[in-house]
């Protein structure tokens, strides 16, 4: 069995790992990253449309361009990458952390860490997690598996496709199957609104004539080897009306549903979660309930923009760096408490007098809409925030001066009202 030794351990070599390790290895801590995959970049490099960057680099690029800048910046600052690699485990030995690693080169490693960056993303939600009737026929996919069959493999997924979901991916698995000669029939979307970007609904379905159906159900996926069809009806107080249903013809059905934390490992440890982002609980420095562990990227909560992810992460691994340093002090931590129109807001504590990045997921929809924090009957923050969607998410950064003064037991009350029909 062989036995590794390090700083700092970085699970998981999408952009959040990446932008984490390099920013650790830059300020000279050893720093090992590890990824199962062969190659560093995550579902980056299966996304090969543009967007990206233009928030971190200031220009726009590819995902696999994104993933190499930031592959090359890493290995510069002196990340060690262990690919090809799982984590197997990961326990809490008190001030060291023991990873079991396996892979088919090396077989079993054991590695002792001081700190661990959880950053291992998340997966799709699929079809059995929404429980629609049918058989277990061919032809149906999530959106991503599509995405890298087409992209990476340069499998076509079917001809004629009905998408379930208008999250991110499948929006832009729409345009992509499109420009590819398949024939998108529609999007059907369960929820009132959309819940991808707006500029992905513009983009992949407007241009290109692709209706999307809001607040509509699949209730059947019909066919016997592969799929031939599948019925849809719209929703009447929350259930099908089966005397409206109708039958689209199609051979592929693509699921774009929402995204799961990969939360395996830090339930092994003994983090706690939230139940509201199904993520990592995380005080102000984006470390979790077990010290040394900390988590960052799409693993704490799924975020809208990659640019936002190398941000956070970088934040992470300045308090990577704070903590094993010494300089992280027992100042009790202030609650982060969202009202009914917020989803959630993370990180979930911070400390006071320190400045703290917050970000939060909005349950409601509008023109305009204020944003408040308030504690101990005064108003700490208040931004404006234009076309407020639960789609897009709202960060705010709050001044460590607002919270100096704060008694050790207040709460931050975190409240949007929209102020504009």
């Amino acid at each position: 069995m062989n036995r590794l030794t390090t700083q700092v351990a970085v699970i998981g070599a999408g952009a959040a790992g990446m932008s984490a390790a390099a920013l650790c290895a830059e300020n000279g801590l050893s720093t090992l990253l590890i990824d199962r995959e062969e190659m560093p970049g995550g579902v980056l490099l299966q996304c090969i449309h543009n967007g990206f960057g233009l928030h971190y680099f200031k220009e726009e690029l590819t995902g696999p361009e994104y993933a190499a800048r930031l592959e090359a910046k890493a290995r510069k600052a002196g990340v060690e990458f262990l690919l090809e690699s799982a984590v197997m485990d990961l326990r809490d030995l008190g001030d060291t952390k023991e990873l079991t690693v396996y892979s088919g080169r090396d077989g079993v490693t054991v590695i002792e860490a001081k700190a661990v960056v959880l950053s291992m993303g998340c997966r799709e939600r699929n079809r059995g997690n929404l429980g629609i009737p049918g058989d277990r026929v061919a032809g149906i996919f999530t959106a991503g598996l599509a995405q890298r069959l087409l992209n990476m493999d340069g499998c076509l997924p079917g001809r004629t496709a009905v998408i379930v979901g208008s999250g991110d991916i499948g929006l832009i698995m729409a345009r992509r199957l499109t420009w590819c000669g398949l024939k998108v029939k529609t999007v059907v979307e369960i929820l009132p609104h959309p819940s991808g970007l707006s500029r992905n609904i513009a983009q992949c379905l407007n241009d290109f004539g692709i209706p999307l159906r809001l607040s509509t159900s699949v209730t059947k996926i019909c066919g016997r080897d592969r799929v031939e069809a599948v019925k849809i009806a719209p929703l009447v107080n929350g259930k099908p009306d089966l005397s409206r249903e109708e039958t689209i013809e199609c051979d592929t059905v693509l699921f774009s549903v929402g995204l799961i934390p990969e939360t395996e490992l830090a339930r092994k440890c003994g983090v706690k979660l939230n139940p509201r982002t199904n993520g990592a609980v995380v005080d102000g420095s984006l470390m979790t309930s077990v010290p040394g562990v900390f988590s960052c990227g799409n693993v704490l909560h799924v975020h809208d923009l990659v640019d936002f992810v190398s941000e956070e992460s970088e934040t992470c691994a300045r308090h990577v760096i704070e903590y094993l340093r010494g300089g992280a002090g027992a100042e009790p931590q202030l609650p982060a408490e969202p009202d009914s129109r917020l989803g959630y807001v993370v990180p979930n504590t911070c400390r006071r007098g320190s400045a703290v990045r917050f970000y939060m997921r909005p349950r409601i929809l509008c023109r305009k809409a204020k944003l408040s924090i308030t504690a101990e009957g005064r108003t700490l923050l208040t931004k404006n925030v234009m076309y407020v969607k639960p789609a897009e998410m709202i960060s705010v950064e709050l001044p460590g001066e607002a919270t100096k003064d704060l008694s050790a037991g207040a709460a931050l009350q975190f409240t949007l009202e929209e102020v504009e029909k």
